[in-house]
């Protein structure tokens, strides 16, 4: 089983790169994952908080997880009056 070496966010490309000991890497690009789990502009603020804050915990999400499910449970929605 191939264990997790790094795991960054590269500014300059917008991915999450994910690099393990047999040499592979997984590049998950944050803009393609957006567009796709988030339908508005506080499920997109969450997943933003989870690349800065929780950065492992949000490539698991969207490479093992439910990011719809996960995003509709954790963010409130209220539109403005």
């Amino acid at each position: 089983m191939k264990k997790l070496l790094s795991c960054v966010y590269n500014f300059d490309n917008y991915c999450v790169e994910l690099k393990f000991t047999d040499g592979s890497m997984i590049a998950i690009d944050i803009i393609v994952a957006e567009n796709e789990v988030a339908d508005n502009m506080y499920e997109r603020s969450e997943l933003d908080y989870l690349i800065y804050n929780a950065l492992l915990e949000y490539a698991e999400l969207i490479l093992n997880g439910d990011p719809e499910t996960y995003l509709k449970t954790v963010t409130e929605y209220k539109p403005l009056d």
